[in-house]
C-alpha cells in the first residue's frame, strides 16, 4: 500500500517532534558541532503556519512514515535566480526506510515549489551520509558546493 502525502497539521506535531529527535540523533555522529542534550532544529509549527514554507508528511495506515519541508529563501543578488526553495527535515523512521517514502515527500515539495514559481531547489547533506546523497541524486540533485570547517581548538599553528 502506498502512503498518502499531505500537509502537516498541528495534530502531527507530537510525532514530528519525535522525528526531529531521531534526525538529531542520526546526524550527531556526522556533526561534532551539534550540542549535547535536547536540540531543536526547526520551528515546525511555524512551517505549518507560514505563507513561504510548507511541511509535508507521508501517512500509511494512520502512521506518519516520512516528513520534509520547503521554505522559500531570498538569494544573493548576483545569482541568476532571486529565490530558492530550501528543503529540510527529510526524515523517515528507521523501520520505514528503503520504501521510497522520502522520494514521495521530495516530489510533493518540488511540485509545491513550482506552484510558487521557484525553480532553484537547495538542500544540505552530510558528506559522510552516502545513502542520503545517493537518494537525493536519484531524484535529480547534483553536488554543488562543499562547505568546509576548521575548529581552531584542534589547530596547531
Amino acid at each position: 500500500m502506498k502512503p498518502i502525502v499531505r500537509l502537516a497539521t498541528k495534530n502531527d506535531l507530537a510525532t514530528l517532534n519525535t522525528f526531529m529527535d531521531g534526525l538529531v540523533e542520526a546526524e550527531r555522529p556526522m556533526d561534532v558541532t551539534i550540542k549535547d542534550g535536547k536540540v531543536i532544529y526547526y520551528d515546525l509549527e511555524g512551517f505549518i503556519l507560514s505563507e513561504d514554507a510548507v511541511l509535508y508528511v507521508a501517512e500509511l495506515n494512520g502512521e506518519l512514515v516520512a516528513s520534509g519541508y520547503a521554505k522559500i529563501k531570498k538569494d544573493r543578488i548576483y545569482l541568476k535566480h532571486e529565490a530558492h526553495a530550501y528543503l529540510g527535515f527529510m526524515y523517515v523512521p528507521e523501520k520505514h526506510r528503503g520504501n521510497g517514502y522520502n522520494k514521495l515527500i521530495i516530489d510533493a515539495l518540488l511540485a509545491w515549489s513550482k506552484t510558487r514559481n521557484i525553480n532553484e531547489i537547495r538542500l544540505d547533506v552530510y558528506e559522510t551520509n552516502p545513502s542520503a546523497i545517493r537518494a537525493y541524486q536519484k531524484t535529480g540533485f547534483k553536488k554543488h558546493l562543499i562547505q568546509m570547517r576548521l575548529d581552531l581548538h584542534d589547530f596547531d599553528a
